[in-house]
């Protein structure tokens, strides 16, 4: 059995296949992610949406959940939407700037 190490970097390039279906990008690159931590299998994420009444919370929180369940070494993901700070264009990488269109002003 071969052991994977968990990485920040594997945690976001794990994240970057749930994509938000309203805008076509993944959720790293949008800046939803806040931060994450990992401690005795559990995984847990804190993330925002483009907006509170996004119609694909729900969807996109499971999907979460679902994908980083997949990661060696993981037995639980708790993920915890929150509004504060709320969700800005600004918050995109570069990468998601370029996807979506939106000038770096």
């Amino acid at each position: 059995m071969t052991t994977t190490t968990l990485t920040d970097e594997l945690v976001l390039e794990t994240l970057r296949q749930v994509i938000d279906p309203e805008l076509g990008v993944n959720i790293v690159d949008l800046g939803l992610v806040y931060r994450y931590a990992y401690a005795a299998g559990k995984l847990t994420v804190t993330m925002t949406l483009t907006t509170p009444g996004c119609p694909m919370h729900d969807s996109i929180a499971e999907g979460v959940k679902n994908i980083l369940q997949t990661l060696d070494g993981v037995t639980d993901v708790d993920v915890q939407v929150v509004w504060d700070p709320p969700w800005h264009p600004s918050m995109m990488t570069p990468a998601g700037r370029a996807i979506t269109g939106v000038r770096n002003d």
